[in-house]
């Protein structure tokens, strides 16, 4: 069943009044009393995005959009107060494809989802399974279900089930752009109803995304040669790409260690393999200074674009490396690339 949705309602409480809410003054019923608590909390710890910002959105924290291996899946909604347009953006957690919920707030200050708010979007923070417990492949199964959920749960959102966008930095730029080259159908037959809604999406923002493992910094050189080189002999990242396959009879998974098969693996996580013509429209923006992501990715990738017919455009950052706090002219960029492929008519 689709997991239920719950609402935070809206509401104003004199100042005087919450200063002395303990003493009687003013007084919340019970069960809502460790919200008012978790809400001064927050906002005492963190001057940021959440509380400076706060008075044009409402956040709905930790919405379970699916299950899996017993646990629940989750996403945060940020809905515009003033203003909506009827659009969602998905947003990917996701740094060297780890993701936890406490992550979302700082990728909320450091690429300014304030203006994306402004603009009217509601934007969904989704959190996956982390490497090294989970592959990117298991990993893809989680975006697909978020996706789903969105667009079936899109009423209650108040948003277009037919005009969804997704960004993401890094892995997050990765898995969005896998979302929008090889994104699933629904199964009609599915007994769970957000398993029979697709899983496209209609327009992406990639920050300095992985685009191929097998060519990578060059032509014919491996990730893992790269990143080991780069990091003294250490790769954080290569239990994403440790793959295995389940084994029915045996009931365990067992490994993939033939070069030809992890080579095939390989190419199937990659976005450069999945290019053609009816992807999503997709902007990168990559730093030419980036040493753990080279730009060299974004090149790859962008002549299969042209080549396919898909509206795709690389803004260029002089002199970032790998991760930065966005500047006004790229915050600009991802809100009018959103604003055209998801607003304007088809």
């Amino acid at each position: 069943m689709t997991p239920p949705i719950h609402r935070w309602v809206i509401f104003s409480v004199p100042r005087h009044s919450l200063a002395f809410a303990g003493s009687g003054l003013y007084q919340l019923p019970q069960f809502m009393k460790h919200r008012v608590l978790f809400i001064l909390v927050g906002c005492l710890a963190q001057a940021g995005f959440l509380c400076a910002e706060q008075s044009f959105f409402k956040r709905e924290s930790e919405v379970i959009y699916g299950r899996k291996d017993g646990l629940a899946m989750t996403l945060d909604v940020f809905q515009p107060l003033a203003k909506s347009n009827d659009r969602g953006i998905v947003f990917v957690v996701s740094g060297g494809w780890f993701s936890a919920q406490d992550k979302i707030d700082g990728a909320a200050k450091r690429l300014n989802w304030a203006e994306l708010i402004r603009r009217g979007y509601t934007l969904f923070a989704v959190v996956h399974g982390s490497q090294p417990k989970y592959t990117v492949p298991e990993i893809r199964e989680d975006m697909h279900r978020a996706v789903r959920f969105i667009r079936h749960n899109a009423r209650a959102y108040g948003i277009d089930p037919e005009r969804i966008g997704i960004f993401g930095g890094s892995a997050g730029g990765h898995l969005s752009l896998m979302q929008g080259t090889d994104s699933l159908d629904g199964d009609p037959d599915a007994s769970d109803p957000v398993e029979r809604q697709s899983s496209r999406v209609q327009a992406v923002v990639a920050y300095f995304p992985p685009t191929d493992f097998l060519n990578y910094g060059k032509e014919g050189q491996h990730f893992d040669k790269f990143i080991r080189k780069l990091l003294n002999g250490r790769n954080p990242y290569l239990a994403a790409l440790d793959f295995h396959s389940y084994d029915r009879d045996q009931n365990w998974y067992e490994r993939i260690t033939e070069e030809p098969k992890v080579r095939e693996k390989l190419r199937e996580v990659a976005p450069v393999t999945h290019v053609s013509s009816g992807d999503a429209p997709t902007l990168i923006i990559h730093g030419d200074a980036d040493r753990l992501v080279p730009i060299q990715q974004a090149h790859w990738i962008m002549p299969k674009f042209k080549a396919a017919g898909v509206e795709a455009e690389l803004l260029v950052m002089p002199g970032k490396d790998h991760g930065w706090k966005a500047e006004p002219v790229e915050v600009k960029t991802v809100g009018e690339w959103f604003d055209k492929h998801l607003l304007e008519a088809r």
